[in-house]
């Protein structure tokens, strides 16, 4: 389907970004391919400079002195019980029946203030979806959505560090050169404790060998099968294992015995396998931490890894299947500019296939709840945002596995029916405070069909018309 000038710029908007906002189509009608190379050139673009927020090391030891903290006071609480319940039932045969006195109710608790793990995530995820909302266009924040999928972790498992392993270790290198972020990433406390790299020790070390503690392959695993090269490819068993032993020794500093630096990455040369390991046909020498780099360089410099990441990016922007021409040119350029991710990007938003009218990929949860947001100038609140992303089953920072959310329509189309539950909602708090025809032409404009112009002009209400309008197919996809 061909759109002219209006309908391309709402296209983009959709498809590349988190949908438009009031004045967005009209804002680059002129040149939609044009804009989103511009928001790719635009200084500090996918940045978060926030001083409120806290780096995640030091999250994670203020976390971690909290709730040694909270423990103490629990148990003093718990002895202060006993001690009180040992001295009435030692003095329950002196006092007459019935001069018991009657325990005090408890009084009411004000609404308590949200314990500090939960303030840590909240304005993490305020901070995020701030950045989102507030985009002129949204491209660079969905590339940050994409590499933080791609390289998912579990915030229950890291608590405290979800936010700032984005912040970190992602958005720095978004725009850059894979590489950069593939060493970021592997490297970071969130990554070593989510794949349980932190207490992998070397069969052969010296803490191996005293303490009878063994490998884990998890983070050398997820590392070959999901970040670089992709399931089934060039790599074998072994590999898996001699990678795996290559990492042995990249942990964190234990918050007990290092208050000052505990839950920094440090290279614990007593627990990494000695000598040399061979991995994909290429001996790396032991060189301490730097093995382990050297392997990764290898790995972002792999035509493989190339063919899996233009493979998986043009199935996130473009369809389930994407073109195989397109898929082949972001690999050689990949590997042409050394995995420069803002080359990639640029591929991607000039290519000729990226610009077919037809919206073939299904919103994911949290993008369709941006565009909302975008679209209507509602208020954000937090809480209730979080909330419909849970029932959603997209939780922020919660992959269900290391392989992230989906990214095919399949995953997503159970979900209509809760999607549908909370536009309703939206529409009975926000409807009264919107005129729907505005936002229509404003969200959808010429990407509108006539079967939804027509069954919004036939609501019954103004909550129904916007209700029927976020649930439309235009909107609900990209």
């Amino acid at each position: 389907m061909a759109l002219d000038p209006k309908g391309q710029a709402a296209l983009a908007l959709h498809r590349f970004g988190f949908g438009p906002r009031p004045g967005s189509i009209a804002a680059i009608a002129a040149d939609p391919r044009g804009a989103m190379l511009a928001e790719l050139d635009r200084p500090g673009v996918g940045q978060i400079n926030n001083s409120e927020l806290m780096a995640a090391a030091d999250a994670s030891r203020a976390i971690f002195a909290f709730n040694a903290e909270r423990s103490a006071k629990d148990r003093l609480e718990r002895k202060r019980r006993e001690a009180e319940k040992l001295r009435a039932e030692s003095g329950m045969e002196q006092m007459p029946a019935g001069s018991a006195e009657k325990e005090a109710p408890t009084p009411a608790k004000p609404d308590a203030t949200p314990p500090l793990p939960q303030r840590i995530f909240l304005a993490e995820a305020q901070a995020r979806l701030d950045a989102a909302i507030h985009a002129e266009i949204g491209l660079v924040e969905r590339l940050v959505w994409f590499w933080s999928n791609h390289f998912c972790i579990l915030a229950d498992k890291v608590q405290g560090r979800a936010g700032g392993y984005e912040r970190e270790a992602i958005r720095p290198h978004v725009l850059g050169h894979f590489v950069d972020m593939l060493l970021a990433v592997e490297s970071d406390p969130a990554m070593l404790v989510y794949l349980d790299n932190a207490q992998s020790i070397g069969p052969n070390s010296v803490a191996g060998i005293n303490r009878e503690r063994g490998l884990n392959e998890n983070l050398a695993r997820e590392i070959l099968e999901l970040h670089t090269l992709g399931v089934r490819t060039v790599y074998s068993q072994d590999d898996v294992t001699n990678f795996a032993k290559i990492l042995t020794g990249w942990t964190l500093l234990q918050q007990p015995s290092d208050p000052v630096h505990g839950g920094e990455f440090v290279f614990n040369k007593l627990m990494h396998e000695p000598d040399p390991q061979t991995v994909i046909g290429k001996t790396y020498p032991d060189t301490g931490a730097e093995q382990g780099r050297a392997v990764l360089r290898d790995l972002a410099r792999h035509p493989t890894t190339a063919k899996h990441v233009a493979q998986k990016l043009a199935r996130h922007f473009i369809s389930d299947q994407p073109p195989p021409a397109l898929v082949e040119r972001l690999a050689r350029r990949f590997l042409d500019s050394d995995g420069y991710l803002k080359e990639m990007a640029k591929v991607l938003v000039t290519a000729p296939e990226a610009w077919n009218g037809e919206q073939a990929k299904l919103k994911r949860p949290g993008e369709w709840v941006v565009a909302v947001l975008r679209c209507t100038g509602a208020p954000v609140e937090i809480g209730r945002i979080l909330q419909a992303e849970n029932l959603l089953a997209e939780p922020l920072w919660r992959p269900p596995a290391p392989k992230g959310f989906s990214d095919d329509n399949a995953a997503w189309i159970d979900g209509l029916a809760q999607r549908l539950d909370i536009a309703n909602q939206f529409a009975q708090r926000f409807a009264n405070r919107i005129d729907v025809a505005d936002v229509l032409e404003s969200s959808l404009g010429p990407l509108a069909s006539p079967e939804t112009r027509g069954a919004i002009a036939r609501a019954e209400s103004r909550t129904q018309a916007l209700a029927l309008l976020l649930m439309a197919p235009e909107f609900q996809r990209r």
